[in-house]
């Protein structure tokens, strides 16, 4: 269930399982994922919604670091 998603400077993403370290501290963020719809509210950047290509229902709460 905890997974460290790491992504790289041309955009590619991999995940590992469990928590990777070290992590520095940027951001707290919950998304919530219905259908194409992707709201989400995060703890510097605020709320914000984005439209997705595939559908899902998913709620996933992390942690954004560098």
């Amino acid at each position: 269930m905890v997974r460290t998603e790491t992504e790289l400077a041309d955009g590619t993403e991999y995940e590992e399982k469990g928590i990777v370290g070290p992590i520095k501290y940027h951001s707290l963020y919950l998304r919530i994922w219905i259908g194409k719809t992707v709201l989400i509210t995060d703890s510097r950047e605020g709320f914000k919604w984005s439209k997705k290509t595939r559908k899902a229902i998913k709620l996933i709460l992390g942690l954004a670091g560098t």
